[in-house]
């Protein structure tokens, strides 16, 4: 097998990178994203009138559970026991756009940053499912890691960016 962290093994064929060398460390990762959308269309998820439902409620759900499944839902990613998962949601009534931020944490051996990522897509895509009858052009956009923290890489800030202080 090759060394280092790579998906392929000598053959150049896929397969799992090993961690178990690695150390256990507290990982942290924040990632972000938004959905645009026409300004009726997001006042309309914040008065809570779309006829689907709560929107905010079913997307900070479908985060959630997204963020525990991505081991299965991203081909050669480890499962992982994620400690915490929380997704925020900020209005940006003059860009007509609705921010969301995912915040995972574990204890292990890899990192949670496309647990972040995953968490952040998947609750855009559930407001775009909910709202679709009110507006089809609504655009996913800019989902990024914001923060990852532990493990041997050590700690990444994107610069220009700060995770959301939702204490």
């Amino acid at each position: 097998m090759a060394n280092g962290l790579t998906h392929l093994d000598a053959k150049g064929a896929a397969r799992m990178v090993d961690v178990g060398a690695k150390a256990v460390t507290e990982r942290l990762a924040v990632a972000r994203g938004r959905v645009l959308m026409g300004k009726s269309t997001l006042d309309l998820i914040l008065e809570g009138h779309v006829p689907k439902g709560d929107v905010l409620a079913v997307a900070r759900v479908a985060g959630i559970m997204a963020a525990k499944k991505t081991g299965s839902l991203i081909p050669l990613c480890h499962p992982l026991a994620i400690s915490a998962v929380s997704i925020d949601f900020r209005p940006d009534r003059d860009a007509g756009a609705l921010e969301i931020e995912a915040r995972v944490k574990t204890t292990g051996q890899t990192g949670v940053e496309m647990e972040a990522l995953t968490a952040v897509s998947v609750a855009a895509l559930t407001i775009y499912d909910m709202c679709k009858a009110v507006e089809r052009g609504m655009v996913i956009d800019n989902i990024r890691l914001i923060e990852k923290s532990g493990g041997r890489s050590g700690h990444y800030q994107r610069e220009g960016e700060k995770p959301w202080d939702v204490s």
